[in-house]
Protein backbone atom coordinates (compact mmCIF):
# COMPACT_ATOMS: atom_id res chain seq x y z
CA UNK A 1 0.00 0.00 0.00
CA UNK A 2 2.92 2.32 0.72
CA UNK A 3 4.22 2.14 -2.87
CA UNK A 4 0.82 3.10 -4.29
CA UNK A 5 0.75 6.28 -2.18
CA UNK A 6 4.29 7.17 -3.15
CA UNK A 7 3.44 6.86 -6.85
CA UNK A 8 0.35 8.97 -6.27
CA UNK A 9 2.44 11.71 -4.62
CA UNK A 10 4.84 11.79 -7.56
CA UNK A 11 1.97 11.92 -10.04
CA UNK A 12 0.28 14.72 -8.10
CA UNK A 13 3.50 16.68 -7.72
CA UNK A 14 4.00 16.19 -3.99
CA UNK A 15 6.71 18.37 -2.50
CA UNK A 16 7.69 16.03 0.34
CA UNK A 17 11.04 15.24 -1.25
CA UNK A 18 11.72 18.88 -2.20
CA UNK A 19 14.31 21.05 -0.47
CA UNK A 20 13.43 22.28 3.02
CA UNK A 21 11.33 25.43 3.07
CA UNK A 22 13.31 28.63 3.06
CA UNK A 23 15.98 27.21 0.72
CA UNK A 24 15.22 28.09 -2.86
CA UNK A 25 17.47 27.67 -5.83
CA UNK A 26 18.37 30.97 -7.50
CA UNK A 27 16.72 31.49 -10.88
CA UNK A 28 18.81 30.17 -13.77
CA UNK A 29 21.12 32.70 -15.40
CA UNK A 30 20.18 34.17 -18.76
CA UNK A 31 22.17 33.07 -21.80
CA UNK A 32 24.05 36.39 -21.72
CA UNK A 33 24.86 36.11 -17.99
CA UNK A 34 26.03 32.50 -18.41
CA UNK A 35 28.28 33.45 -21.32
CA UNK A 36 29.65 36.46 -19.43
CA UNK A 37 30.48 34.26 -16.44
CA UNK A 38 32.12 31.64 -18.69
CA UNK A 39 34.16 34.34 -20.49
CA UNK A 40 35.28 35.86 -17.18
CA UNK A 41 36.42 32.46 -15.89
CA UNK A 42 38.28 31.76 -19.16
CA UNK A 43 40.07 35.11 -19.04
CA UNK A 44 41.05 34.50 -15.41
CA UNK A 45 42.46 31.08 -16.34
CA UNK A 46 44.38 32.66 -19.22
CA UNK A 47 46.02 35.14 -16.82
CA UNK A 48 46.85 32.41 -14.28
CA UNK A 49 48.40 30.20 -16.99
CA UNK A 50 50.75 32.90 -18.25
CA UNK A 51 54.40 32.64 -17.30
CA UNK A 52 54.72 34.38 -14.92
CA UNK A 53 51.05 34.43 -13.86
CA UNK A 54 49.36 37.84 -13.93
CA UNK A 55 47.10 38.99 -11.10
CA UNK A 56 43.84 40.53 -12.24
CA UNK A 57 44.80 43.75 -10.43
CA UNK A 58 47.93 43.90 -12.64
CA UNK A 59 46.07 43.20 -15.88
CA UNK A 60 46.29 45.87 -18.58
CA UNK A 61 45.23 46.39 -22.20
CA UNK A 62 48.30 44.50 -23.48
CA UNK A 63 47.17 41.37 -21.64
CA UNK A 64 43.69 41.75 -23.17
CA UNK A 65 45.20 42.14 -26.67
CA UNK A 66 47.34 39.03 -26.11
CA UNK A 67 44.20 37.16 -25.02
CA UNK A 68 42.34 38.19 -28.17
CA UNK A 69 45.27 37.06 -30.35
CA UNK A 70 45.45 33.79 -28.39
CA UNK A 71 41.76 33.16 -29.12
CA UNK A 72 42.39 33.41 -32.88
CA UNK A 73 43.72 29.85 -32.90
CA UNK A 74 40.22 28.64 -31.99
CA UNK A 75 38.46 30.74 -34.64
CA UNK A 76 36.20 29.38 -37.35
CA UNK A 77 36.24 32.33 -39.76
CA UNK A 78 38.48 32.07 -42.84
CA UNK A 79 40.29 35.39 -43.29
CA UNK A 80 42.13 35.63 -46.61
CA UNK A 81 45.52 37.33 -46.69
CA UNK A 82 46.30 39.99 -49.29
CA UNK A 83 48.42 37.57 -51.34
CA UNK A 84 45.64 34.95 -51.50
CA UNK A 85 43.90 34.55 -54.87
CA UNK A 86 40.54 34.65 -53.01
CA UNK A 87 41.29 37.93 -51.20
CA UNK A 88 38.33 40.27 -51.59
CA UNK A 89 35.92 37.58 -52.78
CA UNK A 90 32.77 37.17 -50.66
CA UNK A 91 32.23 33.54 -51.77
CA UNK A 92 35.54 31.94 -52.79
CA UNK A 93 35.13 29.02 -55.22
CA UNK A 94 37.71 26.76 -53.57
CA UNK A 95 39.86 26.05 -50.52
CA UNK A 96 43.02 27.94 -49.61
CA UNK A 97 45.68 27.86 -46.92
CA UNK A 98 44.65 31.09 -45.17
CA UNK A 99 44.17 30.74 -41.44
CA UNK A 100 40.98 30.59 -39.44
CA UNK A 101 40.46 33.47 -37.03
CA UNK A 102 37.89 34.75 -34.60
CA UNK A 103 35.19 36.78 -36.31
CA UNK A 104 35.12 40.48 -35.49
CA UNK A 105 31.55 40.30 -34.18
CA UNK A 106 32.50 37.53 -31.74
CA UNK A 107 35.47 39.52 -30.42
CA UNK A 108 33.39 42.68 -30.11
CA UNK A 109 30.68 40.85 -28.12
CA UNK A 110 33.33 39.15 -25.96
CA UNK A 111 34.93 42.48 -25.05
CA UNK A 112 31.52 43.89 -24.15
CA UNK A 113 30.82 40.98 -21.80
CA UNK A 114 34.29 41.11 -20.22
CA UNK A 115 34.05 44.87 -19.80
CA UNK A 116 30.81 44.43 -17.85
CA UNK A 117 32.17 41.47 -15.86
CA UNK A 118 35.28 43.41 -14.83
CA UNK A 119 33.18 46.12 -13.21
CA UNK A 120 30.70 43.64 -11.70
CA UNK A 121 33.65 41.88 -10.05
CA UNK A 122 34.87 45.01 -8.29
CA UNK A 123 36.95 46.66 -10.99
CA UNK A 124 36.82 50.40 -11.43
CA UNK A 125 35.48 51.79 -14.73
CA UNK A 126 38.51 54.13 -14.85
CA UNK A 127 40.97 51.21 -14.78
CA UNK A 128 38.95 48.77 -16.92
CA UNK A 129 41.48 47.27 -19.38
CA UNK A 130 38.65 46.12 -21.65
CA UNK A 131 37.54 49.75 -22.12
CA UNK A 132 41.00 50.92 -23.18
CA UNK A 133 41.36 52.82 -26.47
CA UNK A 134 43.92 50.24 -27.67
CA UNK A 135 41.21 47.56 -27.55
CA UNK A 136 38.80 49.69 -29.59
CA UNK A 137 41.53 50.36 -32.17
CA UNK A 138 42.40 46.65 -32.38
CA UNK A 139 38.73 45.71 -32.88
CA UNK A 140 38.34 48.38 -35.58
CA UNK A 141 41.42 47.04 -37.40
CA UNK A 142 40.11 43.45 -37.19
CA UNK A 143 36.71 44.56 -38.50
CA UNK A 144 38.19 46.50 -41.41
CA UNK A 145 40.70 43.80 -42.39
CA UNK A 146 38.05 41.08 -42.31
CA UNK A 147 35.68 43.21 -44.38
CA UNK A 148 38.40 43.81 -47.01
CA UNK A 149 39.34 40.15 -47.06
CA UNK A 150 35.74 39.26 -47.86
CA UNK A 151 35.30 42.10 -50.34
CA UNK A 152 32.35 43.42 -48.39
CA UNK A 153 32.87 46.83 -46.82
CA UNK A 154 31.58 47.20 -43.29
CA UNK A 155 28.82 49.75 -43.08
CA UNK A 156 27.57 50.97 -39.77
CA UNK A 157 23.84 50.40 -39.43
CA UNK A 158 21.94 53.65 -39.39
CA UNK A 159 19.31 54.15 -36.75
CA UNK A 160 15.86 53.84 -38.20
CA UNK A 161 13.72 56.90 -37.84
CA UNK A 162 10.12 56.31 -36.99
CA UNK A 163 8.14 57.79 -39.92
CA UNK A 164 4.92 57.84 -37.91
CA UNK A 165 6.48 60.00 -35.23
CA UNK A 166 7.50 62.74 -37.66
CA UNK A 167 4.01 62.92 -39.20
CA UNK A 168 2.39 62.87 -35.78
CA UNK A 169 4.60 65.72 -34.62
CA UNK A 170 3.69 67.91 -37.56
CA UNK A 171 -0.02 67.14 -37.34
CA UNK A 172 -0.22 67.77 -33.59
CA UNK A 173 0.46 71.47 -34.02
CA UNK A 174 -2.45 73.19 -35.71
CA UNK A 175 -1.45 75.87 -38.13
CA UNK A 176 -2.59 79.33 -37.27
CA UNK A 177 -4.15 81.42 -39.95
CA UNK A 178 -4.20 85.22 -39.62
Amino acid sequence: MMSINKGKEVAQGSSRSAAPTGQQNPPPLSRYESQKRRDWITFGQYLRNRRPPVALSQCNANHVLDFLRYLDQFGKTKVHLQGCMFYGQPNPPGPCTCSLRQAWGSLDALIGRLRAAYEENGGSPETNPFANAAIRIYLREVRDSQAKARGIPYKKKKKKRNPLKSTEDSSSFPTQQP
